[in-house]
């Protein structure tokens, strides 16, 4: 790991940030220590550092704002690269291409200033761009794979490679990258519709106070834990348990919406995914429902 870290400071491949805590980077706040952050400066600092870890066969992950994974407590023996460096933008009348480590809460701000509608949907997503074309963010009945017209990729043989909408495959909280791991988003070309700014900005207030009123904003968590199985609802399949509420440790089921599994306080990684699990099988034997899971689990091998 030594050589691999002389080397990636040897190539200037971009900010380098050693013995990082990832309850740091995380919005669940939890998280072992990883060996280091790593920034990469642009396309081409990025397939080097990718050409070097696989070299020194070390682990590694693509992280954006970490608002979709829950780390174990365990420390992480490898690399966390983050995209913040891939933030270029560029809007041509209601085409908007934009770089993967964007701020997706940002964008959707922006493009409401531009008189741009169709990206409302994300003004309460605090992902990237990257992770949200990854995992096909929604809320409000649309999501990315509604305006994303295509995607850069990087291969994972090294080729950067266009993506049509159709091949990206997005469905519910799922595209090819997701299915595809070894494919990184290094950014996206959507295609949004002209509107009237007041209208678009009235939407996101409104569904900003709606946010604030249903969920529990105020505690770190990752978002819905669960996606909802056709026709259900989780949250209500939860709350209708008698789980709004439970404890695990110090994380618990949120009181506001029984879909959210909050941090009260030095929660332990182990607290919340105990919690996650149990109102999974609670739900599969009561009621004989698979609830899959939104959140991806990392270093708990």
């Amino acid at each position: 790991m030594i050589e691999l870290l002389d080397e990636l400071e040897k190539n200037n491949i971009g900010k380098i940030v050693k013995d990082i805590y990832l309850k740091n980077y995380t919005t669940y706040k939890v998280g072992g220590k990883a060996t280091a952050l790593v920034y990469p400066k642009d396309e081409k600092k990025l397939v080097l550092l990718l050409r070097l870890v696989k070299q020194y066969n070390v682990k590694h992950m693509i992280l954006g704002n970490g608002s979709n994974t829950l780390f174990s407590d365990e420390d992480y023996n490898g690399i966390i690269i983050n995209l913040k460096e891939f933030d270029d933008i560029k809007i041509m009348n209601n085409i908007v291409k934009v770089g993967a480590g964007y701020n997706l809460i940002k964008l959707s701000l922006l493009v409401a200033k531009r008189s741009l509608t169709g990206l409302e949907f994300a003004a309460g997503i605090p992902g990237t761009v990257g992770g949200a074309v990854y995992m096909n963010a929604g809320a409000y009945k649309s999501d990315m794979g509604y305006i994303v017209k295509s995607v850069r990729v990087l291969t994972p043989d090294f080729r950067i490679i266009t993506m049509a909408n159709k091949e990206m495959k997005f469905k519910y909280r799922t595209s090819f990258l997701s299915q595809n791991k070894g494919y990184i988003c290094l950014s996206a070309t959507m295609s949004l519709k002209r509107g009237k700014r007041e209208l678009i900005e009235e939407v996101i207030r409104d569904r900003r106070t709606r946010r604030l009123e249903s969920q529990p904003l105020e505690y770190p968590s990752a978002g819905s834990v669960f996606r909802n199985p056709d026709g259900l609802f989780a949250g209500k399949l939860i709350e209708d348990l008698g789980y709004k509420g439970l404890m695990k440790g110090n994380a618990g089921v949120s009181n506001k919406h029984a879909n959210f599994v909050v941090n009260y306080g030095n929660a332990t990684a182990k607290d919340i995914k105990d919690l996650i699990e149990f109102l999974r099988e609670e739900v599969k034997d009561k009621y004989d429902v698979s609830l899959k899971i939104e959140q991806e689990f990392v270093n708990w091998e």
